[in-house]
């Protein structure tokens, strides 16, 4: 079951072909005809094979059969008393099967079945009435869409694409505004970006939204359709982080490090909704390969000390002035960085708040300063520290031999994968909030003092 309504051809086929007349009625006046037997167990075996194989003579098997697959189906997959048993008789066959299962997203609940993409993952609601808690506020998913879909009003060259999640990454509202523009090529998340690099070679400025960790199964076209060519296509990375409790499947924390180390690419990350608007339009002005990663959640605005510089290519910005350590934070973690600063600073600790903005390329100029001035650097990111931002930050400054004097603290994802749990649980169980990464300051300027004495 995808998150939103399957396309495609192939679905279409088999959905013309099971709710056909023909189909329905043959196989209603097979199922009285099997109400009369009561012969026992095998006549009633050889009944239930008896109504397969005259499906078969009515259904799309031979599709399947061609493929060198035996096909049986399709079946009530919430047919408990028909679903057992023949998975029990398929299973005990040899070769490659094809198993036909019809199921009814939200079955079982009413409110549900008429709404399943909202319910696909559900907030709290009354189970009443099938209204949710809350009313939702605007999100980060919700923000990008309108910005793209303004931004298309004015280009007509601009095309949105996702892969069977319009709805998740906001571009129901992009289809709403301009359907001809708009493409949702199904679960198929490679032909998506090769897709993409064919509209860019022919001019056009496609928008590939997809969340985090589903971009990865399309590495190998962004790598050789997208990068190897240099074509303008733009990446929105929803959900990228901590998703909560979607669980391991679905945390974005992979695509820094294995989109950082492909050639031609330049990837953002917007500390919070306004920049997201800011560098959306900032990368529809690059002709290069773009990734824009953002968080699932709710909407919120940051402000800096000093007013907020306009994006340019490569360039950090600097949100809060100290002189005791140097915080770089990444994308949504500047939230984070600048909560741990207000702590420390009721406690006389300065901290120099970095917003990257970059994760590629890097401010060299910036971080050179950084490491001229400071003795104590902690990077700060909502992804895997392996090949992540604190990794290219090391890189650069082994490269400029600045390694020897300055030391680099990296605080982000260990090598796992991470489990269930609220955002907020996940983020103080691996000491990403503001009091945990307080803490660790305060533990790390104290051994430097030690050291020093």
């Amino acid at each position: 079951m995808s998150i939103s309504p399957s396309v495609g051809a192939l679905s279409n086929y088999l959905t013309k072909i099971i709710s056909a007349p023909i189909y329905n009625r043959i196989k209603s006046e097979l199922e009285q005809f099997l109400e009369h037997f009561s012969l026992g167990k095998k006549v009633a075996l050889k009944a239930r094979k008896f109504e397969e194989t005259i499906k078969g003579l009515i259904i799309p098997g031979i599709f399947f059969e061609e493929l060198g697959f035996r096909y049986f189906g399709p079946i009530d997959g919430h047919n408990l008393d028909t679903l057992i048993p023949t998975l029990k008789n398929v299973i005990t066959l040899r070769g490659p099967r094809i198993l036909h299962i019809l199921t009814r997203k939200g079955k079982g609940y009413t409110f549900s079945e008429n709404n399943p993409e909202d319910f696909h993952s559900a907030s709290p609601f009354h189970i009443q009435n099938g209204t949710f808690l809350e009313t939702k506020r605007e999100t980060f998913s919700q923000v990008f869409a309108k910005k793209l879909v303004s931004l298309a009003n004015l280009d007509p060259r601009i095309i949105a694409i996702t892969a069977a999640m319009p709805k998740g990454t906001g571009l129901d509202l992009f289809k709403k505004a301009l359907p001809a523009r708009f493409f949702d090529v199904g679960i198929a998340e490679s032909h998506a970006v090769g897709f993409a690099s064919g509209l860019a070679k022919q001019g056009l400025r496609p928008v590939v939204a997809i969340y985090s960790t589903f971009l990865q199964r399309s590495f190998d076209q962004i790598l050789h359709d997208v990068a190897l060519q240099n074509l303008g296509v733009i990446f929105a990375l929803d959900r990228a982080g901590l998703v909560g409790e979607d669980g391991p499947t679905h945390h974005g924390v992979f695509d820094c490090g294995y989109l950082r180390l492909i050639p031609n690419m330049v990837s953002m990350a917007p500390k919070d909704t306004q920049e997201l608007e800011e560098m959306l339009e900032f990368a529809l002005e690059l002709n290069s390969p773009v990734s824009l990663r953002f968080p699932k959640g709710e909407a919120y605005t940051l402000s800096a000390e000093d007013k907020s510089q306009k994006i340019q290519l490569g360039k950090a910005e600097i949100m809060h002035e100290g002189k005791d350590i140097c915080i770089v934070a990444v994308g949504s973690m500047v939230k984070v960085g600048l909560e741990s600063v207000l702590l420390l600073k009721e406690e006389g600790i300065g901290a120099l708040l970095v917003n990257a903005r970059f994760i590629k390329p890097l401010d060299e100029e910036l971080f050179h300063y950084v490491a001229n001035n400071f003795k104590l650097i902690i990077t700060l990111e909502e992804g895997s520290l392996h090949c992540g931002f604190g990794s290219a930050l090391l890189e650069m400054y082994e490269g400029a031999g600045f390694l020897d004097k300055v030391k680099v603290i990296r605080a982000g994802l260990p090598d796992e994968f991470i489990p269930h749990g609220a955002r907020s649980v996940l983020l103080k169980l691996y000491g990403l909030d503001a009091h945990s990464l307080a803490e660790r300051i305060r533990r790390a300027l104290k051994t430097e003092i030690i050291c020093q004495k």
